[in-house]
């Protein structure tokens, strides 16, 4: 079970070590900048997903007017699965501290 105050990524099913992870690119350390925690990886640090764009923001975009700089982490992982295979999912959903989901 995911502990409260840190931001939690949830493992695909069947994901076993050894893993790999990285944020936004850049490979992340085991007991440094996280820790996996049964089907779970505990991150200290703040990470943040860009939510949906509002209509006035997607218009904002859609006629050039401006771009979207909002934080954006992206979750990306390498895993092994029960038979042996290596797999990579990218893009995994990041739940905040304090999230119903983190469960």
């Amino acid at each position: 079970m995911p502990e409260s105050g840190k931001w939690v990524v949830k493992l695909p099913r069947g994901a076993m070590p050894p893993l790999r992870v990285w944020i936004s690119g850049v490979e992340q350390q085991e007991g440094g900048d996280f820790v996996l925690n049964g089907r779970h990886l505990e991150f200290d640090r703040p990470l943040e997903k860009e939510g949906r764009l509002g209509l006035f923001r997607w218009s904002m975009i859609f006629f050039g007017i401006a771009g979207t700089y909002r934080k954006n982490d992206c979750v990306d992982v390498q895993y092994t699965t029960p038979s042996g295979a290596t797999r990579l999912v990218t893009g995994l959903d990041i739940e905040p501290p304090g999230s119903a989901n983190g469960s």
